[in-house]
């Protein structure tokens, strides 16, 4: 009979060399579990390759981090790998767990939502830049709020975004401003999104908003044009229907607002801010006879930025002198040291020279809406506490509103 070799006894210290060829050994049994794990499924039964996975998953226990990548690297771009040893590696320190979480094409929104749970920060910005990622693995990243996590998944057009993760993003950027320039390019970024951040955006991304979402409202006004009738006859007692035309109709200024007032049009009220001043009359004046409420109207008008002065004037058609003098009355520098136009001015005449009348109606509309449409008790009770209502029970014009005005500096 062939000899058989001695047992090891574990009580007897390993020499150096028997220690190397023990290594040599764990190296080339982990190579050929892997080539095993690896041979063509027209070759190997399911069960022998998670046999062979199981081998290699104890084997790997006590390997070193060389070992452990080699492996990595060896089972990355095996569409039959078994998850169980990749979802392992995927954990491991992040020099072996790169090259897993980088490229395979096993691991499933499961597998990389509970490795997500548990992992560092590394691991999970590797994870953003996937080539493909799901919304519901995004959800699970963007809890974290890492910002270079969330920075790359903003960046790769590859990723999938929803409601619930853009919204915890959008709260963020308020005082993240990479946030914004990121979300801008966004396609899941809608009108409720932009028209809330704008608030907080730069004058880059101020811009890039309101081109992006100063449309107009042609075919919801073509398709509700018959319903404004039957509703002011009835004497817009349903308050949801009033809102909802409100935004939609043409006609911007409030004619029976402008009976009403002192001044008689919006134009002379904005030319007695010029002389005097803005104060709460005359700016409730100017936002009442500009159709809008109060709130909406203080908000632009106390707005650091500035641009929404000139959604504020194209809107209801006002000539671009009094763009002017509404920052006059707003006590903002005209000119520079030099004696030039204020950057600042010059930048909101831009902006207003940019946009038509119709696109500038629908953003002003749509703030109206989002900042006032939702504002009762309950929701100002938000707000004072700073806390965001949710959208399933208070809708998203509450949201923005509490976004907003939680915000002022």
């Amino acid at each position: 009979m062939p000899a058989q070799a001695a047992p090891l006894d574990l009580g007897t210290p390993v020499p150096p060399a028997a220690q190397d060829a023990q290594s040599d050994v764990r190296r080339q049994l982990a190579k050929r579990l892997a080539d095993v794990i690896c041979i063509p499924a027209s070759q190997l039964t399911p069960q022998e390759r998670h046999m062979a996975g199981d081998v290699l998953v104890e084997l790997m226990r006590d390997a070193d981090v060389d070992l452990r990548k080699s492996v990595a690297k060896r089972l990355t771009m095996l569409n039959e790998a078994p998850r169980t040893i990749l979802v392992i590696l995927a954990k491991d320190d992040f020099e072996v767990a790169k090259h897993v979480l980088e490229d395979s094409v096993s691991l499933t929104d499961s597998d990389l939502i509970q490795i997500s749970r548990k992992v560092s920060g590394a691991h999970r910005k590797v994870i953003a830049q996937r080539r493909k990622v799901s919304d519901a693995v995004s959800d699970t990243l963007v809890e974290f709020l890492e910002e270079d996590v969330v920075e790359a998944l903003l960046k790769n057009k590859g990723a999938e975004l929803s409601e619930t993760a853009i919204q915890r993003i959008l709260t963020v950027s308020r005082s993240h401003q990479p946030y914004v320039s990121l979300l801008v390019k966004r396609e899941e970024l809608r009108p409720s999104h932009g028209l809330t951040m704008f608030w907080w955006a730069n004058a880059a991304n101020r811009r890039k908003i309101l081109h992006r979402f100063g449309v107009t409202r042609d075919v919801l006004q073509e398709t509700c044009a018959d319903l404004f009738e039957p509703a002011a006859k009835s004497g817009w007692e349903d308050a949801g229907v009033r809102k909802a035309l409100q935004f939609i109709e043409r006609r911007q200024r409030n004619r029976a607002a402008m009976e009403r007032s002192q001044y008689g049009t919006l134009e002379a009220a904005i030319e007695r801010a010029e002389i005097y001043g803005l104060d709460r009359s005359l700016t409730e004046e100017i936002s009442y006879m500009a159709g809008i409420k109060p709130a909406t109207g203080a908000q632009i008008l106390t707005d650091k930025g500035g641009e929404g002065i000139a959604v504020l004037c194209k809107a209801p058609g006002l000539k671009r002198e009094y763009v002017e003098k509404l920052w006059r009355a707003m006590k903002r520098p005209l000119v520079s040291m030099e004696g030039e136009m204020h950057d600042d001015l010059a930048r909101v005449i831009e902006c207003y020279d940019m946009m038509s009348t119709n696109k500038a109606q629908t953003v002003l509309r749509y703030w109206n809406w989002s900042l006032t449409s939702s504002l009762n008790a309950e929701v100002l009770r938000y707000i004072k506490r700073g806390v965001i209502p949710r959208e399933e029970e208070f809708g998203i014009a509450a949201i923005t509103a509490a976004l907003v005005f939680s915000h002022r500096d």
